[in-house]
This record gives C-alpha cells, structure tokens and sequence, in this order.
C-alpha cells in the first residue's frame, strides 16, 4: 500500500481526503466517531476535507446539528421527516467486549447516494461485514470511473479501510474475509473479533498462536498488489500492526483518564485514514521529526514508508483515540486566544509530540520484529 496521488479532480470540486459510509447514531455510532477522528488529526486547515452524511428525522435534536456544524467538516445532511433518526444502546461484558443493539430502524449509506465530491474521497472508512464491504468497494470504483469519463479527469485507485462488522466476525465468515482483504487496503478488527474470527475468546499479541494467525493473513495477501496492512486494535494495550515484511506494537495513549471506551476504535481509523491521505500535515510531521531522532524508530519509519505515512497514521489515530474515551460522546473543540486549536482543553499536536517522545525515550528496543515472507 504506497502513497498515492489522487490524481486530477473537476474544476469547482472540494479535496476530501476522508468519507465513511458508517451510520451516525445520535450521537454516536461508527459513522460519528470516524468522522471526529478524522476531524482531529484534519486540524482547523484541512476539517472541510473531512466527509461524511447525516440522515436526520424527524426527531433530530437542533443542539446536535449546531455541534455538528460547529466541527465545519464537509457533512452532507439529509433530512425524511417521515421517519425517525437512528438510534442505539450501546453496553460492555468483561474484558470490554461492546454489546450492541439498534432501538430504531436503521438506514444504510450506499455508494449509489453519495454526492460526487464525497465519491471523489482519497480514502474510504466501512464499517460493515464482508459481502457488503465488497458491494461498496465495487460500487465506488464504479462511480468513480463513471466520474473520470464524465469529466474527463484521470482518478486514482483511493485507499480503503475496512473496519469489519463485530456481529460477521464467525468462523463461518473467514473464507470471505480472505477472500474481501485483497480489495481494501487496511483491514482492522479489534481484539475480540480477531478472536471470534477463530472461535477464541479474544486475541493477544504475546501469544505466538495468535501472532502465527495474524502473519498468515497478512501472507494471503491485503490489497490489490499484496502491501495491504492489518492493524489489530486492542484498546488499553494499544495496536498491532503486521504487513507481508513487519509487524510492530504501539502502546495506547496512558495519560487519559478513561471514562467510556465507546467510538474510540472507529475514530483510531477514522485518524488513521485522514492521515494516510495526507501529506505535509502538522501532526504528521512532528512525530516523523521526533521518531527521526532515534536511530531505532527512523529504521521502523524507512521500513513502513513503503506503505505511505501508516506509522504516522497509526501515532495519529492513537491519539485521536485518546481524546474519545475521556468522556461519554465527544470531546469538545475550543480555541484559544490566539486560535489554536483544543480538544478538551489540550492541543491534538501536542499530544502528538507528547506521546512520540514517550515512544522514543522508552527503555528497550521497540516492540517490532522483521518478517520473512516463508516464515
């Protein structure tokens, strides 16, 4: 998975780097928490590159929508006032295991209702179970080569993360998991499903079973030219990242007080997409500028950069995660005087800078091993 040019957009079209077709769920749902993870490693500068849709009812709180407008992302609101607004329960077993059920009827986003500036996205979040992952890939690479011909514009292949459904995560399900990888770029399933995938109760990362079956996805082949990378979430205990070449562990972010763990994986991924479409961005650069100083973490960088900016993506997404779980819902934007940007009071590059220095100064080599594709 390289970096990618984006290619040449129509004259008069907005640059979105991000779109997720998940659900926003008042307010909630995978479809919020990614789009407010790409809304903070986005920054002021670039939050209008941040896309993603509302479907309002009937029922939907004022209050919600001047939030919403208050983050000033590229949100397409789409209001039926014959039906009421999605909503869920959200609850947790041991071992933070999510339980979930919708109190409402839902409605699915598909490629087919996405504005053509949204479809023009240089990455896509889904959160979804593997058939329907398929159906939106397919669907957007059509629109899309219906757009380049209608324009005349060249477009490049955008970046696709899939997120799968907790639900689809069965054994049943792995031959077509092996099978929707090869379409996406990054696939990402958090501990538990990892396990439920193997009929496990979760996954851990010092248990060399666990890591044999993460190396023999990545060896199946993630993405269309095989460079695809599975990034395991594990909540408290961070992420794991494998590709075909490497894997490596990240600690999570220790330094917030965790009040409510709910949306902080799909805002990690809704970050990890907002950076691996950009370039010389603000946070992106302060951790390359710190990890650049220690010789361990400038050889993990020379080795991942064949795969765009995912180590710096995944620094980013840690991050942003951390501002998620500091409260039930969202955190909340403020400026200062100056007009710098806050979230929760604290500035998101700084917390950037904070937590890459705590990965440089800790004692030991970093939590990485080379692989071999025979292994």
């Amino acid at each position: 998975m390289a970096a990618r040019d984006p290619g040449t957009l129509p004259d008069g079209f907005r640059q979105i780097d991000f779109c997720t077709l998940a659900m926003f769920i008042i307010v909630g749902g995978a479809g919020s928490f990614a789009a407010i993870g790409a809304r903070i490693a986005a920054g002021k500068d670039h939050s209008r590159s941040v896309g993603w849709i509302v479907d309002m009812g009937y029922d939907f709180p004022e209050h919600v929508r001047s939030l919403i407008a208050s983050w000033e992302t590229h949100c397409v609101f789409r209001e039926d006032m014959n039906r009421q607004t999605t909503k869920g329960w959200n609850g947790y077993e041991a071992n933070e295991k999510r339980v979930f059920k919708y109190l409402t009827p839902k409605i699915q986003i598909v490629p087919e209702t996405l504005t053509e500036e949204l479809v023009l996205s240089n990455t896509f979040h889904m959160s979804c179970s593997a058939d329907r992952c398929y159906n939106i890939v397919q669907g957007i690479l059509k629109r899309r080569h219906e757009l380049s011909e209608k324009y005349k514009v060249t477009l490049r292949r955008p970046i696709f993360v899939w997120e799968p459904f907790p639900d689809s995560c069965r054994p049943e399900e792995l031959p077509r998991f092996y099978e929707v990888i090869r379409h996406v770029d990054v696939v990402s399933p958090n501990d538990h499903e990892m396990g439920s995938y193997f009929s496990n109760e979760s996954w851990g990362f010092d248990n060399p079973r666990d890591q044999e079956i993460c190396r023999s996805i990545v060896r199946s082949g993630i993405g269309i030219d095989g460079k695809g990378v599975l990034v395991v979430r594990a909540g408290r205990d961070g992420c794991y990242a494998f590709s075909q070449d490497d894997q490596l562990a990240l600690p999570a972010f220790l330094d917030s007080k965790a009040v409510d763990p709910t949306g902080a994986g799909n805002s990690f991924l809704g970050a990890l997409c907002q950076v691996l479409a950009g370039s010389n961005r603000t946070p992106i650069d302060a951790a390359r500028e710190i990890m650049d100083q220690s010789g361990d973490w400038k050889e993990i960088c020379t080795a991942w950069d064949d795969r765009g900016n995912i180590l710096a993506g995944l620094i980013c997404a840690t991050v942003a995660a951390s501002y998620i779980i500091e409260q039930v819902g969202v955190p909340v934007l403020s400026f200062s005087p100056q007009g710098e940007e806050f979230w929760n009071g604290t500035s998101y590059v700084e917390r950037v800078r904070q937590y890459t220095k705590h990965l440089v100064d800790r004692k030991g080599t970093p939590k990485r091993q080379k692989l071999g594709m025979d292994q």
